[in-house]
Formats: C-alpha cells, sequence, structure tokens
C-alpha cells in the first residue's frame, strides 16, 4: 500500500532565515525536533548523507543534504517500512517560506497495521510539534495542534 503523508506550516521568515530549522536537526540544540516532548533523534555523526540513527522505534540513514534547503531520510525500520521522509524549506511568496515534512513510502506486512492505528497518529502529532516548535524559534506565534485522545493513549501505552 502506498502512503503520502504531508504536513507543512507557512512561516513568515525568509529561507535564509529559516535554514537553521533543517540545518539545526538532531544537535544538541536542535531549534526543530519536538524533543521536549518526543524521543529525540539522534544520529551516529554529524548531520550528513550516510549519517544513521532515528527517534524511538523509527530507524532511518540520511541519503541526502541540500544544507538550508532539504534533507532526507531513507527508512530501515520498522518492518514494512519502504521509503524515505525529508523537511525541506522553500520559498513562498515575496518574503515567506513554506516548512513541509512529507514521507513517501510503501507499507507491507506488519506496518499495514502498525501505520494506520500506532505510527501515523503518533508522526502526525510529532510533525505538527515540530512545525510549532519552528515558528517559535522564529519569533512566530505557534500554531499548535492539540493531540488527539487516541495520541494521548498511544503515548501512555508506549510508555509503560
Amino acid at each position: 500500500m502506498h502512503v503520502r503523508n504531508i504536513h507543512q506550516r507557512s512561516l513568515r521568515a525568509s529561507p535564509r532565515e529559516a535554514a537553521f530549522l533543517l540545518d539545526g536537526l538532531s544537535s544538541a540544540e536542535d531549534p526543530l525536533w519536538p524533543s521536549e516532548s518526543w524521543p529525540r533523534m539522534r544520529l551516529d555523526r554529524p548531520l550528513g548523507p550516510g549519517a544513521a540513527g532515528g527517534h524511538g522505534p523509527i530507524r532511518y540513514t540520511v541519503a541526502a543534504y541540500e544544507p538550508g534547503r532539504k534533507i532526507s531520510f531513507r527508512f530501515t525500520a520498522p518492518r514494512g517500512f519502504d521509503g524515505a521522509h525529508w523537511f525541506e524549506v522553500s520559498p513562498e511568496g515575496e518574503t515567506g517560506t513554506l516548512l513541509r515534512h512529507t514521507i513517501e513510502m510503501n507499507i507491507a506486512g506488519p506496518a499495514l497495521v502498525t501505520w494506520p492505528l500506532v505510527f501515523r497518529p503518533l508522526h502526525d502529532a510529532l510533525v505538527e510539534d515540530a512545525l510549532a516548535k519552528a515558528q517559535a524559534a522564529l519569533g512566530e506565534d505557534p500554531t499548535r495542534v492539540p493531540w488527539s485522545a487516541w495520541v494521548r493513549l498511544l503515548r501512555r501505552a508506549l510508555r509503560r
């Protein structure tokens, strides 16, 4: 089954001003990843092609990196995830920026159940939190999307 999942946020900053959001991924002072509420993104070396890591049970390697513009990751786990996800910064209008996260993958085996029931709701909540963190890092008033009751239940169950 094919999955395409997109989350995006318009930012009032220029792409050059927003570039640090991508370039700081997995760093100690990560301005994008919402590690205050979610498992931290960790890589085995500095951000760049071939760096391997992930967050929680999601594992990936950096497939490509265009500083300040785009970073893409190839899934290595969980089982049944065959594809990639990426963050990209692109111009929007005269002075704004569009920050987008995309997953493009095929799922098979156990992922046919785990993606819709567990991973997608958690992923959607995490990425919306990341987009709000990006807004706050740029001095904007963040648009927060509340976690659903299902996400709160999953988080409690997985914490045990």
